[in-house]
């Protein structure tokens, strides 16, 4: 029951989201997130989206962002890049992480986890739930 409504809700947020693949057309902060994936002691939270975004979508962005900024503003180690799927620079690290659509993917060099979902599932009506698995897998990566 719980894994059909999931499906229906990104079968929702993908259309609303514009759902086209956007695997070609890729991009984040420029250079800088080409300088991020090489620094291996940089634990990245690795927010990916493209032109449309819904209201989902939006909050994903707008409660990772917060929760870095307020938990690591201090840890040099510890970096959220919003990602452009839509520009051209960023096409490796979106073909690198074999993004579609939309994506929260937190790395540290070669070990990184996908919490699309659980950040999807939970951003609106549960953004507490978001913040404390963002902070886990964070520090899981800092050790």
């Amino acid at each position: 029951m719980k894994k059909s409504i999931l499906i229906g809700l990104f079968a929702v947020l993908l259309v609303a989201c514009g759902g086209k693949t956007q695997k070609n057309n890729a991009q984040a902060t420029g250079t800088e997130a080409k300088e991020q994936v090489a620094d291996a002691s940089t634990v990245n939270v690795y927010y990916f989206h493209g032109k449309q975004r819904c209201k989902t979508c939006i909050a994903v962005g707008d409660v990772t962002e917060k929760t870095i900024k307020e938990l690591y503003a201090d840890n040099a180690h510890v970096k959220f890049i919003e990602v452009k799927t839509d520009e051209e620079q960023n096409a490796s690290l979106v073909e690198k992480y074999e993004v579609t659509w939309n994506a929260l993917i937190i790395a540290k060099g070669g070990n990184s986890v996908d919490i699309t979902d659980k950040a999807f599932a939970t951003a609106i009506n549960s953004p507490e739930v978001l913040t404390d698995l963002i902070k886990e897998e964070v520090n899981k990566r800092l050790k």
